[in-house]
């Protein structure tokens, strides 16, 4: 045989073989975790939502994301060509923009494994080989240093610069490569990451805590123990522990960089929300591989803090685009710190004014993601749906190709000042165009939130159409057909196609939104299902056997605490895991929306609409107008001047995707 086809079928083998392993995170020798991932081409979305969003992606976004970073308007693939010394120029955009590009080769990475597209394959090697050749001798890789050190004066040693976002990078490049091994089998991008890697150990083992401090955004925790579990080199489980070790030991230390204090000391999310939930999600990833109590004791008076003061219904984190430090106990100007894209005090919750950056949900999602591998809980999950289905597809239009940095829950035209950043989606977002690429990837790895694995069944987190093909722990195979239209309707049917010998448990997540779940087994009633929680059933599976289970969508109102000022004597309205909201071009002509109030005495009808294509379920009632006229004034007497209009409300996620009026979630009544 021809010792090219020998080695070509050896390739091939390796590559099947390794694109079966592992998904998003590989927890499957973290000792400290009971779930693991499914492989990154387990689950196929067949119809329904999610094959939906997943055709855009794969259509529009993903082509659309690689030709912008290509484009001079960005500047961002020509930094990796200066850098590499294809020729002489100067680095432009924002000092984190080589990780917005690793985001979309992640992206590119998660739609391969279930694709196979080999457009996206080729793509990929292009850009790994250009990277390659940009990298240092000794691991470094950030175009902004590199280039001065090519082209010109490289000024401040690298990684001094506090905001130079060296290790946000680097962080994002390991986890992009360790996804790419594992949807291709090649180890190209692998072994720039372990160059990477290799650097920041060596550098950590001499690094001053103030030169740790500047690590913002701290991605790279996530990046490391990934590279761990990928490469199984202790060095890098060695490096994180060293992170976390030496967070928070520096005289300067900052609320908005969550290290004024050590970590283990912290109880409170606090700071910067995007960094906060990073450095969240890095912490628990490092308590699944050593188990160190006091790391989950303070991730779940954090976790705690989130929920149930910080968090908005929409699940998006970072109220304040401005704000002072939660720990703040003088007038000293060094206790009293301003913060920005802040997470704020407890029930501090601007709805016009909400920052809630997409990255800060996508953070959310990532830190909830890693605390139901730990743990199995469901209320994990339901965070996860809840930003998932509304603060982070907010972030990213039914087209795909324009992008929200902010996803506020009201919007008023007429505001008499200027929001700092603007409520029209864009193309490409000029300052900050980091959320574009994230939510980017994000989309590209939802099947793989679907489903999880324990040493003895299947844990199903997410319900939508599809089939689920993989390998148990024991090595048995389960296969099934899922078939839902959620999350427009709660009908799950499940159909056994193979399943393992024995006894087998299967995990189905009862949101906790759903207090009238039913379930059948064959025909067969199952008792005892309690919302927010995972319902076991344990039996000997067969194929033919049926699943069918039922969470009945009423419509539902919701209200803050009382200590939620802003939205006191208003509701949101909520059906199933969808936030809903009112925009102004779903009212009478001329009607201001911030005049109406929703008549919650009214039943709501179902009704089916398209909005850019897309077919979603909006919900008509009916409300109140009141035609007050202010004329700026600041007060004056109640009016009862009311007359009755009719409104429809849209899934909050589907906002501006028409025309650019008003909005609202919460609404008096």
């Amino acid at each position: 045989m021809n010792v090219i086809v020998v080695n070509l079928i050896i390739v091939f083998s390796l590559n099947l073989t390794f694109a079966q392993t592992g998904g998003i995170t590989d927890t499957s020798k973290s000792p400290y975790a009971k779930l693991q991932s499914v492989n990154l081409n387990a689950v196929k979305w067949t119809e329904g939502f999610w094959k939906d969003q997943l055709k855009i992606e794969n259509e529009h976004t993903l082509p659309y994301m690689w030709d912008l970073y290509h484009k001079e308007e960005t500047h961002a693939y020509n930094n990796f060509e200066i850098a590499a010394g294809l020729y002489k120029g100067k680095h432009d955009g924002p000092s984190f923009h080589d990780g917005d590009f690793y985001k979309i080769l992640e992206g590119m990475a998660a739609s391969y494994a279930v694709t196979g597209d080999q457009e996206l394959n080729k793509q990929m090697d292009e850009a790994i080989a250009l990277i390659a050749d940009a990298q240092r001798e000794d691991g470094y890789l950030h175009t902004p240093v590199l280039i001065e050190e090519r082209w010109g004066t490289l000024g401040p040693e690298a990684l001094q610069k506090q905001l130079g976002f060296e290790k946000y990078n680097m962080g994002h490049l390991m986890t992009a490569a360790c996804i790419h091994y594992r949807s291709t089998g090649k180890s190209n991008f692998l072994n720039i990451a372990k160059g990477v890697a290799d650097y920041l150990y060596d550098f950590y083992k001499k690094a001053s805590p103030e030169l740790a401090r500047n690590a913002i955004c701290p991605s790279h925790y996530m990046g490391v123990i990934e590279m761990y579990r990928t490469t199984r080199d202790i060095r890098y489980l060695e490096l994180t522990k060293n992170l976390i070790n030496i967070r928070g030991t520096t005289a300067d230390g900052t609320d908005d960089n969550q290290d004024r204090i050590p970590f283990r000391d912290q109880t409170t999310a606090m700071g910067h929300a995007v960094r906060a939930n990073y450095l969240y999600a890095g912490v628990a990833d490092l308590y699944a591989e050593t188990g160190e109590a006091v790391l989950l004791e303070r991730l779940n008076s954090i976790w705690e803090d989130v929920t149930k003061r910080k968090m908005y219904v929409t699940g998006a984190c970072g109220a304040l685009y401005d704000g002072v430090s939660p720990d703040g106990t003088s007038y000293n100007p060094t206790d009293v710190q301003k913060i920005h894209q802040a997470y704020g005090r407890p029930y501090q919750l601007p709805n016009a004014t909400a920052h809630t950056e997409t990255c800060a949900n996508i953070g959310n999602l990532l830190w909830n993601w890693r605390m139901l591998q730990l743990t199995g809980d469901a209320k994990y999950t339901d965070v996860m749906e809840l930003s998932l289905y509304n603060s982070i597809l907010s972030g990213i239009s039914l087209t795909g190709k324009e992008f929200n940095y902010n996803n506020p829950l009201a919007i008023y035209q007429d505001l008499p000042f200027d929001q700092r950043w603007g409520n029209v989606r864009q193309g490409y977002i000029a300052l900050s165009n980091c959320c574009a690429p994230n939510v980017t990837r994000t989309l590209a790895e939802v099947a793989n939130y679907a489903y999880n694995l324990t040493k003895n069944g299947l844990f199903i987190n997410f319900y939508g159409s599809n089939n689920l093909k993989t390998n148990t722990l024991n090595e048995d195979l389960i296969e099934l057909e899922q078939l839902s239209n959620y999350p427009w309707d709660g009908k799950i049917t499940i159909k056994i196609k193979k399943a393992p010998k024995g006894i087998y448990h299967i995990n189905l997540r009862i949101p906790g939104w759903c207090t009238d779940a039913s379930l059948l087994v064959n025909g067969k009633t199952i008792e005892n299902l309690d919302p927010g929680t995972y319902k076991n059933v344990a039996k000997k599976w067969k194929q033919g056997d049926v699943i069918e289970l039922e969470l009945p969508m009423s419509v539902n109102f919701i209200e803050a605490n009382p200590l939620v000022e802003e939205t006191k004597n208003q509701v949101a309205v909520k059906r199933g895991p969808l936030v809903y909201c009112l925009e102004s071009e779903d009212i009478i002509d001329e009607i201001d929306l911030k005049k109406v109030s929703i008549n919650i005495d009214s039943p709501f009808k179902i009704e089916n609409q398209d909005i850019s294509k897309r077919k979603i379920i909006t919900l008509k009632g009916s409300g109140f107008y009141n035609n007050s006229n202010w004329e700026e004034n600041l007060y004056q007497p109640l009016s009862r001047n009311e007359q009755k209009v009719s409104i429809t409300l849209i899934p909050y996620f589907t906002w501006g995707n028409r025309n650019n009026g008003d909005m609202s979630v919460w609404l008096a009544y």
